[in-house]
C-alpha cells in the first residue's frame, strides 16, 4: 500500500506539474485568446475591455488557479472559435476518441499475449514468423488505415469511408467503424507486443527452475501457467501501459484517415484557428491520460514483481 500511495502522489504532482507548464506555455505565445476572438476587428480598445471581461490582464498564478479549479469541475473556458464552452464542444470528442483508444487496446491484448506465448514455445516457420513481425512494425497505422479503407469500404462495402455514422442512430455500424480504425491504429502494436512478449517468455523457459519444476513432474503446461508467464509479464505490462498512452496520442492521425469526429479532428482545427483554450484542454487531457497510465503500469508490475513488492515496502 505504500509503494501504491508513493505512486499515486508522484502521478498527481506530475499531472500538476504538466498542467502548469501547458497552461504558462499557451499564455506566453504571441496573441491570446481575445485576440482570436475579435479576430481583425481588434482594436486596442476592444482586445483591453475583452481581456479584462476574460481575466487575461490578471496575473498568470491567478488565472491558473482559477483554471485549474474550474479544470476539476468540468469549466473548460469558452472556445474563441466556436464561441461555446469548451467542456459542451470535448465532450463527446473525447467519448468517441476513447472508444477508439480502448478498442484498439483490447485488440492488441487480446490477439498479441495468445499469440506471443503460443509463438513461444514453437520454432517452425520461425522466417515466416519474422517476416510478417516486421511488416507489422514496419507499416504506419495511416496507410494501414487506408488500405483497410479501400479493402473493406470501397471494395468490400462493409461501411462508407469518410461517413462516421451517428451512433444514437446507428450504433452497429458506428461499432463497425471504430472497429477498422481500431485496426490500424493496433496492428503494429500487436507486432511490437508478440516479440517482446515471447522473447521474455523463451527467456524465462530457458531457466534452471523451469527445467527443476518439469523434473519434478510439473507440465510444461503448467510451469508457464504458474510462474513463467509471472515473471515474462513485469515488461510486457510496462510496454503495454506506454501503449495505451501512445495509441490516444496515435488517435489523432487515424481520426483524420477515417475521418472520424474525435479529438484529433478538433485538435487540429483549434491548431489552425489559434483557439487556445481548446487545444489547451486537449494538451492536458492527453498528459492526464499518459500519466494515468504508467502509474497504472508502476502499480501492476509491484503486485506482479516480488522484488518491486520488496523495494516498495522499505
Amino acid at each position: 500500500m505504500k509503494y501504491i500511495f508513493k505512486r499515486v502522489l508522484a502521478g498527481l504532482a506530475t499531472m500538476l506539474a504538466v498542467s502548469f507548464l501547458t497552461f504558462a506555455a499557451f499564455s506566453l505565445i504571441s496573441g491570446d485568446t481575445a485576440t482570436a476572438m475579435l479576430g481583425t476587428s481588434a482594436t486596442p480598445e476592444r482586445l483591453a475591455a475583452l481581456r479584462a471581461e476574460l481575466g487575461l490582464d490578471r496575473p498568470l498564478p491567478a488565472r491558473y488557479g482559477e483554471w485549474l479549479a474550474g479544470f476539476f469541475t468540468g469549466d473548460l473556458g469558452v472556445s474563441a472559435s466556436y464561441k461555446q464552452p469548451v467542456r459542451d464542444l470535448l465532450a463527446p470528442k473525447v467519448r468517441l476518441t476513447l472508444w477508439l483508444s480502448l478498442a484498439s487496446f483490447f485488440l492488441i491484448t487480446a490477439v498479441s499475449i495468445p499469440l506471443g506465448i503460443f509463438s513461444a514455445g514453437r520454432r517452425r516457420f520461425e522466417g515466416v514468423r519474422t517476416v510478417l513481425n516486421q511488416l507489422g512494425m514496419a507499416v504506419p497505422p495511416f496507410f494501414t488505415g487506408i488500405l483497410l479503407s479501400w479493402v473493406f469500404g470501397v471494395g468490400l462495402k462493409w461501411f462508407t469511408p469518410g461517413q462516421f455514422p451517428d451512433a444514437k442512430k446507428d450504433f452497429a455500424g458506428a461499432a463497425v467503424y471504430l472497429l477498422f480504425a481500431a485496426a490500424a491504429l493496433s496492428i503494429p502494436r500487436i507486432a511490437m507486443t508478440v516479440r517482446m512478449l515471447r522473447s521474455t517468455v523463451q527467456e524465462e523457459l530457458g531457466k534452471d527452475y523451469v527445467r527443476t519444476a518439469i523434473a519434478r513432474g510439473s507440465s510444461r503446461g503448467q510451469v508457464l501457467r504458474r510462474h513463467v508467464l509471472k515473471n515474462a509479464m513485469p515488461p510486457v505490462v510496462a510496454f503495454l501501459a506506454q501503449t495505451m498512452a501512445e495509441i490516444v496520442a496515435g488517435s489523432i492521425v487515424v481520426e483524420q484517415v477515417f475521418v472520424i469526429p474525435g479529438m484529433g479532428q478538433m485538435l487540429v482545427s483549434s491548431i489552425s484557428n489559434r483557439d487556445y483554450p481548446v487545444v489547451q484542454a486537449i494538451v492536458v487531457i492527453l498528459a492526464f491520460w499518459v500519466v494515468l497510465a504508467g502509474t497504472a503500469a508502476d502499480i501492476v508490475n509491484q503486485r506482479l514483481d516480488p522484488r518491486l513488492r520488496l523495494g516498495g515496502a522499505a
